[in-house]
């Protein structure tokens, strides 16, 4: 990190409630006296620094650790921070967790009564639009063309077109999470002007379509499968994403792509990936370790990577009541995130995937704001394999995984149930049970056929991959998010839940941009 804090020079961090969050992203400084792109791009080394930066934006809030030189504005540094971000909009609006804080709107999300001005929404969206501008720049500055002018030659030439590769996997990433989140957005590549502007907006259909031809078009200049250095991503990544698009094409354009999907799922499944023996391998602070099941990773490291948001935020923020915070690995819990009784009762039992703390906890969350009103969550932890904590009990080294091969199995399983071609269900039944035989220790979990429905297959996917930003999506496409189809605890302010709006199903572009920016249209019912 210490290598990059130059990029400040660069790129202006975006101030939230000011400007367009597109206007002002690709800049050059009126001063002739500062640093340029173009002028750190002549040092050798800045292709690969740069790029550390374009995955540190997933990782960290600003230029000096938990705090200082903040890469957006207008918002404490620890509540902007992406992944921090993601959990909000993808997590604490679902049944997987509740909020007992105050701070400004946050138990909006919980209650689904957010508006357009929501500054934790203004956040996330200004912080996926970051990551993009510098992503944009990242490739602007590494054409064919560029290279040619700064005579970039041999093995360093063969380097950036893999890292501009990444450029353009991490760009779509964050595209992704605009359209998933926001539906028609701004719109901006490495082709538009340098220089202010207002952008004009796309809809869902016409970024799903770019999304999927970057994404197909990289896939031969990313490194093989499991070929790629720790933290950095490959072709699974990429086929990751684009299975993810596929699966949820009827919600983005009203098309279903279940063959698709299947297409690069299968890709996935032959590339010699494995489950991790012990599920809670996969949050622990040593969880470097399961890169046969985690197929991209944000990583974390006690001493190198120190933030308020990621997993510190996750473990800490869901330790409180009578829990001890050595039985996590850290040194002080925050009190606030709990879960839902509807999500507990996903649960059977005997599944070792509930790492529910219950002792002084009651089930029933009469009390939003009392810690101990619902049970907590000891899912992800700063202890590793041994029972030791990790390199500081401030800050985890836990790595959070944001794609990983039990999420391939139950996509597979869903897209066979949904119509697509290319797999059958008799392997998809295999592969579910395969996730329930590592959770449960044997086969005692196992379901049959007649089990494997969809309605089985949302709540599998609420008991392996709860807290790991996936619920939101998943209960759009199941239709189960907005409205009154699913009601769960503190659902439209009511502790027996209540139904919301319908406009929900999409967040509201903000109100900053949408004053700044007269070609954007809000989403409905904001």
């Amino acid at each position: 990190m210490k290598s990059i804090k130059y990029i400040i020079l660069v790129i202006t961090a975006v101030v939230i409630a000011f400007s367009s969050c597109m206007k002002d992203l690709d800049t050059v400084p009126l001063d002739d006296t500062e640093v340029t792109a173009a002028d750190i791009f002549d040092d050798p080394n800045a292709y690969r620094e740069i790029l550390a930066k374009l995955y540190a934006g997933l990782a960290v809030s600003g230029q000096e650790g938990p705090a200082g030189l903040p890469d957006i504005s207008g918002i404490d540094e620890g509540f902007g921070q992406y992944l921090r971000a993601i959990y909000y909009h993808q997590v604490l609006t679902t049944d997987e967790a509740v909020i007992g804080w105050d701070d400004q709107t946050i138990k909006d999300f919980v209650y689904q009564s957010w508006g357009a001005s929501d500054v934790f929404i203004t956040a996330m969206y200004f912080r996926i639009f970051y990551q993009i501008s510098l992503a944009n720049e990242y490739i602007r500055e590494t054409t064919d063309a560029r290279l040619d002018e700064r005579g970039v030659t041999g093995d360093l030439r063969e380097d950036i077109e893999v890292y501009r590769a990444e450029a353009r996997f991490l760009r779509a990433f964050s595209y992704w999470h605009a359209m998933d989140i926001f539906g028609n957005v701004p719109f901006v590549t490495e082709e538009d002007p340098v220089g202010a502007f207002l952008p004009e907006q796309t809809t869902r259909p016409e970024l799903f379509e770019y999304l999927e031809s970057e994404l197909l078009e990289i896939i031969p200049l990313l490194k093989a499968p499991r070929a790629s250095e720790y933290g950095r991503v490959d072709r699974s990544a990429a086929w990751m994403l684009l299975a993810k698009l596929y699966l949820n094409a009827e919600v983005y354009t009203d098309q279903a792509m279940y063959t698709e999907a299947l297409t690069y799922l299968n890709e996935i499944i032959n590339a010699g990936y494995s489950l991790e023996s012990e599920y809670q391998h996969l949050f622990m602070a040593d969880n470097y370790l399961a890169d046969n099941e985690i197929i991209m990773r944000v990583p974390y490291h006690g001493i190198e990577t120190q933030t308020f948001g990621g997993t510190t935020f996750i473990i800490k923020a869901s330790i409180g009541g009578d829990m001890s915070t050595a039985a996590s690995g850290v040194d002080d819990g925050w009190g606030g995130l709990r879960t839902t009784p509807q999500f507990v009762a996903l649960f059977d039992e005997d599944d070792p995937r509930a790492m529910f703390f219950t002792e002084g906890q009651t089930l029933e969350i009469p009390n939003l704001s009392d810690f101990q009103n619902g049970y907590a969550v000891r899912k992800f932890t700063n202890l590793d394999r041994d029972g030791n904590p990790g390199s500081n009990l401030e800050f985890p080294d836990t790595d959070f995984p944001v794609f990983r091969l039990a999420d391939v199995y139950l996509m597979y399983a869903e897209a066979v149930l949904r119509g697509g071609a290319g797999g059958d269900e008799e392997t998809a039944l295999t592969l579910v049970n395969q996730l329930r035989e590592r959770a449960y220790g044997d086969d005692s979990g196992n379901i049959s056929s007649g089990d494997l429905d969809l309605n089985f297959i949302l709540d599998e996917r609420g008991r392996e991959l709860y807290w790991e930003g996936h619920r939101r999506t998943d209960l759009v496409r199941f239709g189960m998010f907005a409205g009154g189809d699913y009601l769960w605890s503190w659902k439209g302010e009511s502790q027996d839940g209540l139904p919301s709006d319908l406009r929900n199903n999409l967040f509201p572009i903000p109100d900053a941009d949408i004053t700044a920016n007269p070609n954007l249209q809000q989403n409905p019912g904001y």
